[in-house]
C-alpha cells in the first residue's frame, strides 16, 4: 500500500476513535462529522489495496448516510423544492446509462443458454418475492415497511450483480441476459408480485406501478439502446462519464431517502438491517444450490446465486416514491442496497479465490 493510503487509513482509524470516545462519554449525538470522515477516509484508503477496492463505493455509502442520519435536514429540501423530487429522474439517468451499456447481443443468450435463463428468472421471481413476504410477516413489520421488503424482493437484478458475476469468475455473458430479461420483464412481473404479496400489507395499484415502471426503466432503457446502436464507440466521455454519474446517482438517492425515514430507521433500523441480511443471503443460498439440484455449471449456479440475491434498489426506491411513500416503503431498499453490494462483493471475492479458471472449466466438462 502506497504512504498517502496508508495516511488515509491512520486518518480514517483516528477518526473512528474519536466517534467511540464521544460516544463513551455521552456525546454521541455529536459523533456525525468524525463517523462521516472515518467512512469517507476509509473508502478513500481501500483504493489502494487491489483485495477490497471494490468495497470502497460501499463504505462510500455509509459516509452518506451517516450523514443524513446526523443532518436529516439538509437532505429533505433545498428552500421550497423537495429533493426527494430528484429520485426518478435520477433514476432515468442512470437507467439510460445502462441502455448504452447494452445492445440486443445481451438478450441472444435466451436462445444461446435457456435453461440458465429460465432457471435464474424462475428463481429471480419466485424465491425473493416470497422470502421478502414471509421475512416481513415474521418480523412484524408495519404495513408499508412490510410492503417495502417485498417490494425489494419483487424487483429485477441490477448491474451490480453483473459486477459481481465477472469478480466471481461466474457466467458473465448469462449474467448480463438475465439483468436485461428481468428487467424488461419488470413492468408485468414487479407489479403482479406486489398485488400478490405486498397487497395483504398495502393497497397496490397495478397498473399505476406498471406504469411508473415503464417510465423508470424501459423508457430510458430503450433511448439508451437507440444511442448505443447509432454512438457507439462515438461519444468515449459519455462511457467514462455514465459509470461515475450512475454511482453518485444512487448515493444521493439513498442519503434523500435515509434522510425522508430517518425517524423510523432510528426506530426499526437494527430489525431492518437483520432483515435484509436474511432476506439477501437466503437469496444467494437458495439460487446457488436450487442451481446444482438441477445440475447446471458452477459458474452457472454463480451467476443465478448473485442474480437472484441482488436486487435493484434504486428501480425499488423509485417506485416508492411514485406511491407516495418513500420514506416508509422506500426504507427497505435504502437499507438493502448498501448491504447487497458488501454481501455481493464478499462472495464474488472469496468464490474467487476458491477456484481457478481450470478447476471451474474441468467442474463444467464433468
Amino acid at each position: 500500500m502506497k504512504l498517502i493510503f496508508k495516511f488515509l487509513l491512520i486518518s480514517a482509524l483516528i477518526c473512528l476513535s474519536i466517534t467511540i470516545v464521544m460516544i463513551a462519554v455521552g456525546k454521541g449525538s455529536n459523533a456525525g462529522i468524525p463517523l462521516m470522515l472515518f467512512f469517507l477516509l476509509l473508502a478513500l484508503s481501500v483504493r489502494g489495496t487491489k483485495k477490497f477496492k471494490g468495497f470502497s463505493f460501499t463504505i462510500l455509502i455509509f459516509a452518506t448516510v451517516t450523514v443524513s442520519m446526523y443532518y436529516p435536514t439538509y437532505f429533505t429540501s433545498v428552500g421550497s423544492f423537495n429533493l426527494k423530487k430528484l429520485i426518478v429522474p435520477l433514476l432515468q439517468i442512470i437507467m439510460f446509462g445502462m441502455g448504452t451499456a447494452m445492445s440486443m447481443k445481451d438478450f441472444a443468450g435466451v436462445v444461446k443458454m435457456p435453461k440458465g435463463v429460465l432457471v435464474g428468472l424462475a428463481c429471480q421471481f419466485t424465491i425473493m418475492p416470497v422470502l421478502g413476504f414471509g421475512i416481513a410477516t415474521l418480523f412484524g413489520f408495519a404495513p408499508e415497511i412490510a410492503a417495502g421488503v417485498v417490494l425489494v424482493g419483487s424487483s429485477p437484478s441490477g448491474l451490480a450483480s453483473n459486477v459481481m458475476a465477472y469478480l466471481a469468475k461466474a457466467n458473465l455473458a448469462l449474467s448480463v441476459t438475465l439483468t436485461a430479461v428481468s428487467t424488461v420483464l419488470a413492468p408485468l412481473m414487479t407489479p403482479l408480485l406486489m398485488k400478490v404479496f405486498a397487497g395483504q400489507f398495502v393497497p397496490i395499484d397495478f397498473w399505476s406501478m406498471m406504469l411508473s415502471i415503464l417510465k423508470i426503466v424501459i423508457l430510458p432503457i430503450i433511448i439508451g439502446l437507440i444511442f448505443n446502436h447509432f454512438f457507439h464507440g462515438k461519444v468515449k466521455w459519455l462511457d467514462k462519464a455514465m459509470p461515475i454519474i450512475s454511482m453518485a446517482g444512487i448515493a444521493f438517492i439513498i442519503t434523500i431517502i435515509t434522510a425522508a425515514g430517518r425517524d423510523s430507521l432510528l426506530t426499526i433500523g437494527l430489525l431492518l438491517v437483520l432483515a435484509a441480511i436474511i432476506h439477501n443471503i437466503a437469496g444467494y443460498f437458495l439460487g446457488y444450490w436450487g442451481s446444482r439440484a438441477l445440475k447446471m455449471s458452477e459458474q452457472d449456479c454463480r451467476t443465478i446465486a448473485l442474480e437472484v440475491g441482488m436486487q435493484n434498489g434504486g428501480l425499488a426506491s423509485g417506485i416508492a416514491l411514485e406511491m407516495g411513500k418513500v420514506s416508509t416503503i422506500g426504507l427497505a431498499p435504502a437499507v438493502f442496497g448498501p448491504w447487497m453490494n458488501i454481501s455481493g462483493s464478499s462472495l464474488a471475492t472469496w468464490w474467487r479465490d476458491k477456484s481457478s479458471d481450470k478447476e471451474i472449466t474441468s467442474d463444467e466438462d464433468q
